[in-house]
């Protein structure tokens, strides 16, 4: 299984929301995925090793944009140059998937992928890196099927989406996907914890071919000119491509409503974040005993949130 076994991260994204936290001394808003909570590792640099925990390193492939080179070239060095997808510009996640997978399956028609958002924050890494390795394993049973991780929640969020299973959680299979439910009000979110709803953490595992049928189910055309794009291998061919590409993202576009495709596997609470808005930053950084330790007044704490950028958080009293 680990021969075709491979990691896609997706750090492409432009962390739009926390443009307010992550500036840096020039005013530059630095997307967060190439930031630190702690002033060490970036997000970035943190996921790549996720990553690792269940892939080899030279099976760990990055889709990153042309416009952050700054913030990535030093950070990816490692990687072989292959495993490097540049994308011309962001157009939605949906776009930001098919790329590395049709990379992936040009060299390995039956990889198996992890799919891995490069700007969430975990405090528990191995009980993911244990659920990541479950999802992966179970794609020996259900190799048409996306295996999405759902963290167990450890209070009502109305800034997350859920994910409700068709029955409540029993020991460690996947289970079939009734609906999602996105950012509900906190009544709302109490009662699908109640009922047994996971936090949508966006990380999975699938085979790249199963992706792939299912981004063509519902974007035929795309799928085709992006394969027609990179079967010329001509970089300017891609960059026309781009040009006209729509904004598509993979949740609300290609996942949803497409159920019957999809299971979940219940991740117990691990200290998941996705770190979306500058509340849920605050919150994690309140949690982190670093940052319990740090010095700070009621007039605010200033952090270190990477090598280029200051994040400044207020904290109450």
């Amino acid at each position: 299984m680990q021969q075709n076994t491979w990691a896609i991260v997706l750090a492409a994204g432009e962390g739009s929301r926390l443009r307010s936290l992550t500036t840096d001394s020039a005013g530059v808003a630095v997307p967060k995925q190439f930031c630190s909570l702690q002033g060490g590792s970036s997000l970035l640099e943190e996921t790549l090793h996720r990553a690792q925990n269940v892939v080899a390193r030279e099976q760990v492939s990055v889709i990153v944009a042309r416009q952050h080179r700054r913030w990535w070239k030093s950070v990816l060095w490692r990687l072989p140059t292959s495993n490097v997808v540049v994308q011309p510009r962001n157009c939605g996640t949906a776009n930001g998937i098919l790329l590395p997978v049709l990379r992936i399956l040009a060299r390995d028609p039956l990889a198996r992928i992890a799919f891995l958002p490069a700007d969430h924050y975990v405090r528990d890494e191995r009980t993911l890196a244990q659920s990541l390795s479950t999802a992966l394993a179970e794609l020996t049973r259900r190799p048409s099927e996306l295996i999405l991780l759902g963290i167990s929640p450890d209070v009502a969020d109305p800034e997350l989406g859920y994910i409700v299973p068709r029955s409540l959680p029993e020991g460690d299979g996947a289970l079939q996907v009734e609906r999602f439910v996105e950012k509900p009000d906190a009544l709302t979110a109490r009662q699908l914890i109640e009922a047994g709803a996971l936090w949508n953490s966006f990380i999975f595992a699938a085979h790249g071919f199963a992706v792939l049928s299912l981004m063509r189910r519902r974007y035929p055309v795309l799928v085709d000119r992006m394969e027609t794009a990179l079967s010329r291998d001509d970089e300017h061919a891609l960059f026309e491509l781009y040009e006209e590409l729509p904004d598509v993202d993979f949740s609300r576009h290609v996942v949803q409503d497409a159920e019957e495709s999809l299971r979940v596997l219940r991740v117990p609470s691990c200290g998941w974040n996705d770190l979306g808005t500058p509340q849920r930053v605050t919150e994690t950084l309140r949690r982190m005993p670093e940052v319990q330790r740090a010095r700070h007044s009621s007039a605010g704490a200033y952090l270190n949130l990477s090598a280029a950028a200051q994040v400044h958080l207020q904290y109450a009293g």
